[in-house]
C-alpha cells in the first residue's frame, strides 16, 4: 500500500478545489447529503478500478444518492442493535413512572426501575463491544458494497470478513492509519476552532470552513486508504455495478 499516495492524491487533480468544494455545499443540504457517502464510495470504486484522478466528478448526482441511500439504509439495518439497547431498558423506566402513582405499588416500581438501570448499563457495555467491533469492519463492508452496489451486498458476511482475514495485513495498515488521522483531525480541528472563534463573527465563520475543508479531506484519503486495501484484497476485477 501506498500511504503517502492517499494523503497527496487530492492535490494531483487540477479540479480538487472544485470537486471537493461542491461536495461540502451538498453537504449542508439535507437528504442530498447523502450523495456525499455516494461520492466516498465513488472514491473507493476508482482506487480499485486503478482511476488515474480518483476523485469522481458530480455529473452522476442521482448515483451517487442512491450509493449514499443504499449505504445508510444498511448502517440503520446495524444499528438495530443498538436501538434495541437503548429502547428495552427505556421500557422498565416508564413503567415505574406509571406504577409511582399508586402509593401501594411504589416498591414494585423502584425495583422495576432499579433492573431497568442495571439492564442499561450491562447492555451499555454490550453495546460499546458491538460499535468497536462495527468500526473495524465497516471499511470491509464499504469495499464489497463498491464492487456490488447493492443494499444486499452490505450483508454478505462470508465475503467481508474473508476480505479482512485473508488480507489482513493491508487492512490493519489502512485501519491504523485511518485511526492515527481521526485523532489527528479533531486535534487540527479542535485547535483551529478554539483559535478562529476569539475573532468576532468572521472567525465563526472562518471555523465552519475550515472545520468542513478538514472533514472532506480526510474523508477521502479515508476513501483512499480502503480502496487501496480493496485493490490489494484482488478486488479490481468486475468493480462497476450492473
Amino acid at each position: 500500500m501506498n500511504i503517502g499516495k492517499s494523503f497527496s492524491f487530492v492535490f494531483d487533480d487540477p479540479k480538487w478545489v472544485g470537486k471537493l468544494g461542491l461536495g461540502a455545499l451538498i453537504s449542508f443540504i439535507p437528504i442530498l447529503n447523502l450523495s456525499w457517502t455516494g461520492y466516498m464510495v465513488g472514491i473507493i470504486r476508482n482506487v480499485m478500478n486503478g482511476s488515474p484522478e480518483p476523485l469522481p466528478t458530480w455529473d452522476d448526482l442521482g448515483k451517487k444518492f442512491m450509493d449514499g441511500l443504499l449505504l445508510t439504509v444498511g448502517g440503520l439495518v446495524y444499528a438495530l442493535p443498538i436501538i434495541i439497547v437503548f429502547c428495552l431498558p427505556l421500557s422498565f423506566m416508564i413503567i415505574p413512572a406509571i406504577l409511582a402513582g399508586n402509593s401501594d405499588l411504589q416498591d414494585i416500581a423502584s425495583a422495576i426501575a432499579g433492573l431497568g438501570s442495571a439492564l442499561f448499563f450491562c447492555l451499555l457495555c454490550v453495546f460499546i463491544l458491538y460499535a468497536l467491533a462495527l468500526s473495524v469492519v465497516y471499511p470491509a463492508i464499504l469495499v464489497v458494497f463498491a464492487r456490488e452496489g447493492t443494499l444486499a451486498s452490505c450483508f454478505k458476511f462470508r465475503e467481508i470478513f474473508g476480505l479482512i482475514s485473508q488480507n489482513s495485513s493491508a487492512f490493519i495498515t489502512a485501519w491504523a492509519v485511518n485511526l492515527g488521522l481521526s485523532f489527528a483531525v479533531s486535534f487540527i480541528v479542535g485547535i483551529a476552532q478554539t483559535a478562529l472563534n476569539l475573532i468576532p463573527c468572521l472567525g465563526q465563520i472562518a471555523a465552519v470552513v475550515v472545520t468542513f475543508g478538514v472533514v472532506m479531506y480526510a474523508t477521502a484519503v479515508y476513501a483512499h486508504l480502503f480502496g487501496q486495501f480493496g485493490y490489494a484484497a484482488g478486488q479490481s476485477e468486475s468493480i462497476t455495478p450492473a
